[in-house]
């Protein structure tokens, strides 16, 4: 157990000295920091710009009526507050003078309207066709189709209760045809999974790294002549994994800290139903980081001790990548389902567990017995990753010749003590 702290504690203060893993912290911080305060830098921006050009933040529209077939009531459209200054003429104004006075600044677009054949023509002048896909904003065929509703109906000396039989009052209420009900935002909850994904992955990769880079500079001989190769397994695994789940909750404090006190008030609940993130499920999603780190952590120090150059750790690493990449999209795109039940296998196999099962937590899916099997499973599963591993590591950690193959891995394993 001494040998296990002193392997431990050398491969965290290791990792806390390397000027890249300093500088990549920092450098994560300062993107949260300086993206959750991206509405505060708007704000500042709009709000300089308003109290210099007053109310220049809203677009002008021109609404050209020369027969004033809306008889006055387009009036009302700047009391609407649409984020537009209305300018509204029943003066003859030609189609040229209209386009100079958009192509000069006067106004951003306009509207001409005219009447032939029982029938409203409706011109939308702008700028430039180039963001409008061919058509007329929806928004201003909406605007004017109520205005020349709402003055037609006023015409026809309608009761109040006439009136309201024109708008009835509907109500919308949306039911699914299971019986088991999925709590939360599915898409927030599939961003949460791919940060965990992200979490888990990059941490488990560095103790492959590590594992190489001390071969590389022979550090690995004093190692294996002072303690056992499952101490240093083990040991290497448990500095990563502590520096690893560190650096995670330091990422999400400063997400919290700054979310609460940059953002607009209500704005976070609003985004992500707030109400589901408990005591038990930040436990349980730290539980499977850490059976999740340990699964992979354990998979790459194997293929870490294969390879003797730092430059080959990639494609060694390619297998245990592949595994990465299918267990989470297993996971991840059954979220789009989450009452099937690939879901439910998603959040039972080990390779993609801890990016599903935390999150069928949150929607409130998930029963006491899956999440049982789920952890029982996942435990079995280190087992055996730690014992395939340290079989072959203790046989393979010495060689600096050319890369280990499958066959010699296999052969390790069968003859190794």
């Amino acid at each position: 157990m001494r040998d296990l702290w002193i392997v431990a504690s050398y491969t965290i203060k290791d990792m806390l000295k390397k000027k890249t893993f300093i500088i990549s912290n920092l450098v994560i911080f300062l993107i949260i920091i300086v993206g959750f305060n991206v509405p505060n830098i708007l704000n500042m921006f709009n709000e300089d710009e308003s109290s210099e050009n007053g109310s220049a933040l809203l677009s002008k529209t021109l609404i050209v009526d020369e027969k004033n077939i809306f008889e006055g009531s387009l009036e009302t459209l700047n009391t609407m507050n649409l984020g537009t200054q209305f300018e509204i003429t029943n003066e003859e104004i030609s189609i040229d003078d209209v386009k100079n006075k958009i192509v000069n600044g006067d106004v951003d677009d306009a509207i001409i309207i005219n009447e032939s054949d029982n029938k409203v023509n409706v011109e939308y002048i702008v700028e430039n066709m180039a963001m409008m896909n061919n058509e007329v904003p929806e928004k201003v065929t909406n605007m004017l189709t109520s205005a020349y509703t709402n003055l037609q109906i006023s015409k026809l000396g309608l009761t109040q209760e006439q009136l309201a039989s024109l708008t009835p009052n509907f109500t919308f209420e949306l039911q699914q045809a299971e019986e088991q009900e999925v709590k939360g935002n599915i898409l927030v909850i599939m961003l949460l999974s791919l940060v965990l994904f992200y979490a888990i992955y990059f941490c488990a990769y560095q103790v492959s790294n590590s594992i190489t880079t001390e071969k590389t500079s022979k550090i690995m001989e004093t190692l294996v002549t002072s303690t056992s190769p499952r101490t240093i397994v083990l040991g290497k695994t448990i500095g990563i994994g502590v520096v690893g789940l560190l650096q995670v909750i330091a990422i999400v404090a400063v997400a919290l800290i700054c979310a609460y006190a940059c953002l607009p008030e209500g704005m976070l609940s609003s985004a992500l139903d707030l109400s589901q993130i408990t005591p038990t499920l930040g436990i349980l999603t730290v539980v499977y980081f850490i059976l999740g780190y340990a699964t992979y952590a354990l998979l790459y120090a194997l293929t870490g001790s294969t390879v003797s150059k730092p430059e080959d750790v990639q494609s060694a690493n390619g297998p245990v990548a592949i595994i990465s990449i299918i267990g989470f999209y297993l996971a991840y795109f059954t979220m789009m389902n989450p009452t099937s039940d690939l879901n439910v296998f998603a959040s039972i196999f080990p390779f993609s567990a801890p990016f599903c099962m935390p999150f069928r937590v949150m929607m409130g899916i998930a029963t006491p017995g899956q999440i049982a099997i789920s952890i029982i499973v996942l435990l079995l599963t280190i087992v055996i990753v730690a014992s395939v591993s340290i079989k072959i590591y203790s046989n393979a950690i010495l060689n600096y010749g050319s890369r280990v193959s499958l066959k010699d891995m296999i052969n390790m394993y069968k003859h190794g003590s």
